[in-house]
């Protein structure tokens, strides 16, 4: 008997040029084109399994081992239907087994907290469609593709390609010119590092969602962000990522957070992401850059935030060690800092105990206490969705999840 079954993950994006409101609710449409850099998947993914059988009963989706339910019309199964649709044309024009009519079961998994913050949302639907698109074995593009994560959750468009991609918004009603397109390839830049400042794993106040169609409605600093400021910013950024100047990327990733924020704020009632953990990183990373720039050199380090309090610091591979070891310094950890690339000298050198760069204003913020920063991931720029083998499927002979939550 055949079994029809694939498994794919997708990675993590952080956006560089922000994505803040939808022109068509429906089908995810941005107020604004947006760009991000694909993180490695060894460190941050989601992994879907995806299997189709004659006898299964209906569409389950199960989730870090616990049943979701596909609502009908929602997100999810809309892009379900999307894909199956896709595939009955396959099976039309071509002698394949006709399995578009099957129910499916998807089994998805991501190994960091869900809603803290990283973006789950974004690896986990393009997990979801890379893995259906294997297993219907679609002929589609990465960006084909991307029309459809789309409309599960507007930045999961962007986890369909590695290294640094756009969202371009697109202007036609139906959507079908708004989808995401690689800028350059991871290979372009690899000594692109992250280092993702985790503050909070607890689930956001005010979710992305209703967050941003209340700013939408309400902030008259969007309307002017849409209109006056990204589009030059994206033209900028996507040149200074293929001149890999490092000095322009942080200084348009810095400030289009800070935008970001700035708008948030302009919502009414307004909209607080950040807290006083946030805003501390980003005072010793300022301060970090001012003591460079002064003595002669470049901007070591770029600052962003999404709709949350976590910090990622994109910064050149060779100032990670100054960096990890600056926000240690103010912020110990419960944990020993996991180094996957080695930056410390194992039993010489610890974060946080190495000296701080010649001339760095020290008050610039008090020092915490344990726990403040929950966790430090380092990881770096990375590659697109992998299909993967069927050793590391998630579901059992019987179709279903072999590990519950």
């Amino acid at each position: 008997m055949t079994v029809y079954q694939a498994t794919a993950s997708a990675p993590v994006n952080i956006a560089c040029i922000k994505y803040w409101g939808k022109r068509d609710t429906k089908l995810i449409l941005p107020t604004n084109s947006s760009l991000s850099v694909t993180l490695d998947q060894d460190h941050l993914r989601s992994t879907t399994t995806s299997r189709c059988d004659a006898s299964f009963e209906k569409d389950i989706l199960w989730l870090n081992g616990k049943e979701e339910e596909i609502k009908p019309g929602g997100r999810l199964a809309v892009c379900i239907e999307e894909l199956r649709r896709l595939r009955k044309e396959v099976e039309q024009k071509a002698d394949e087994p006709k399995i578009s009519d099957f129910r499916l079961h998807i089994c998805s998994y991501n190994n960091f907290p869900t809603a803290a913050g990283l973006a789950s949302s974004a690896s986990g639907f393009a997990a979801l469609v890379s893995s259906v698109a294997a297993l219907y074995k679609l002929p589609a593009t990465p960006s084909q593709l991307s029309l459809i994560s789309r409309q599960g959750s507007g930045s999961a468009c962007r986890s369909l390609f590695g290294g640094f991609v756009a969202w371009e918004m697109g202007e036609k009603a139906d959507g079908t010119d708004s989808f995401a397109v690689e800028v350059a390839p991871r290979d372009h830049w690899p000594e692109m590092h992250a280092l993702i400042c985790v503050v909070s794993d607890d689930k956001k106040g005010t979710s992305s969602t209703s967050g941003m169609q209340r700013t939408v409605e309400t902030s008259p600093l969007l309307q002017h962000r849409i209109k006056h400021v990204v589009p030059q910013r994206m033209s900028d950024i996507k040149k200074a990522i293929l001149a890999k100047d490092f000095d322009t990327f942080a200084k348009i990733t810095m400030q289009d957070s800070n935008q970001f924020h700035a708008v948030a704020l302009d919502t009414d009632p307004p909209i607080f992401y950040m807290n006083d953990v946030s805003r501390t990183i980003i005072a010793l990373i300022v301060e970090l850059n001012r003591v460079s720039v002064a003595a002669g050199g470049k901007i070591k380090a770029a600052y962003t935030y999404d709709a949350g309090p976590n910090a990622v610091i994109y910064a050149p591979e060779g100032n990670l060690k100054e960096i990890i070891n600056l926000i240690v310094s103010y912020f110990p950890q419960a944990d020993t800092f996991k180094d996957p690339f080695k930056m410390f000298a194992a039993g010489q050198e610890e974060p946080g105990k190495l000296a701080l760069p010649a001339g760095f204003n020290e008050a610039v913020a008090k020092k915490f206490e344990v726990g403040a920063v929950k966790g430090l991931i380092h990881t770096r720029v990375g590659d697109g969705p992998r299909v993967l083998d069927d050793s590391e499927g998630l579901l059992n002979a019987s179709g279903l999840p072999k590990t519950l939550a």
